[in-house]
């Protein structure tokens, strides 16, 4: 019988949670379905430019780095815009973390003579760039949370800690980073630590779920990276400027659709329920954490003090439309680049 892997059981576990939730919930689900039934179509199609928006700036989060570094020209909007949207696709069909993204973006831009270590470094940057626009939008947002007194106090909590924990994981990540030898024997205790523990969480039937040796090898590709990215700090600005765009972006689709149901909110607890939700998809192998990262994103709306029916429409609607969009429209451009050139050696869509 073949054992189950540490995502299966993250998973199997969120699944559980979830119908627990559902099950608790049963009245609110009936008032979300109504809301749902009253949308305005009108300021729900204010969706499209917003969603357009978005994909053209995370592509630009890359295009613009290797533009700075005279790698890539002649590129137009609309492509970079359809290139993110195959990029989204692909991770959410084949969820691991980002890793099936970042081997079909090389794919991807080796098409434009992009060599692989710098397609690489790109998209390590638009990570890092991406990270630093949240951190920066969520402090404000925690100001915001904090001098308006109609919010509950939890919410403020909560969003400090969110932003408190970002800040320490980035410094704490640029300390390791700085010393290849100090980042080697941190890999070893994580990977000896987080084995011992699934073993024992899951009775011996996961053995290993890191491999010591594939770590540091991952954390030298990313010492690297931040070594380079350190010596030439002004090609940052460009895909941070564009993450926080993309973040906006990210927040206003949720902040409309709330709009459309007749339930305008705070956009700085959705700020908050977003980053949440984002992190915690990583680690889900549904398609971009779907029900994960519904409920958790619910969950905090309802602190922030929502209606908890509300809050379920809004949010259930939202992924419900990114889904779609991401899954036919990004399955379609996929296609597409397949048939025109090939199926790429390590796909496995």
């Amino acid at each position: 019988m073949k054992k189950l892997s540490l995502r299966t059981w993250i998973s199997i576990l969120t699944f559980v949670l979830i119908g627990v939730i559902l099950f608790f919930s049963r009245k609110e689900l009936i008032r979300a379905w109504e809301l749902i039934g009253k949308v305005d179509p009108w300021i729900l199609a204010l969706l499209v430019p917003v969603i357009i928006a978005g994909y053209l700036a995370s592509g630009e989060m890359v295009f613009s780095y290797l533009r700075q570094k005279h790698l890539i020209k002649d590129v137009s909007m609309w492509t970079q815009a359809r290139i993110s949207l195959e990029l989204n696709f692909v991770n959410h069909i084949l969820p691991s973390g980002g890793v099936s993204g970042i081997s079909y973006m090389n794919w991807r831009l080796a098409r434009y003579g992009v060599p692989i270590g710098r397609a690489t470094m790109a998209q390590v940057l638009r990570y890092v760039a991406g990270f630093a626009s949240l951190i920066a939008l969520l402090a404000i947002a925690v100001f915001v949370v904090t001098i308006d007194g109609h919010l509950n106090r939890w919410i403020i909590l909560m969003s400090s800690t969110l932003v408190t924990v970002m800040v320490f994981v980035t410094i704490g990540g640029m300390y390791l980073m700085g010393d290849p030898q100090r980042m080697h024997r941190v890999a070893q205790r994580i990977s000896r630590f987080c084995n011992k523990v699934v073993r024992k969480v899951t009775f011996g039937r996961v053995e290993q779920v890191i491999k010591p040796s594939k770590l540091v090898e991952f954390l030298d590709d990313m010492s690297d990276d931040y070594q380079s990215m350190m010596r030439d700090k002004r090609v940052l600005l460009q895909p941070f400027l564009w993450g926080l765009f993309f973040t906006i972006t990210e927040v206003a689709i949720f902040w409309i659709v709330f709009w459309s149901l007749g339930s305008p909110v705070n956009p700085a607890p959705i700020l908050i329920a977003y980053g949440l939700a984002s992190l915690a998809a990583f680690a889900i192998v549904t398609p971009g954490g779907a029900g994960a990262y519904e409920a958790i994103m619910v969950f905090v709306l309802a602190v922030a003090g929502m209606p908890q029916g509300e809050a379920i429409a809004g949010i259930v609607l939202t992924r419900a439309i990114v889904l779609a969009v991401t899954i036919i429209i990004g399955w379609v451009f996929y296609q597409r680049v397949v048939m025109k050139y090939g199926k790429r050696p390590d796909a496995n869509i």
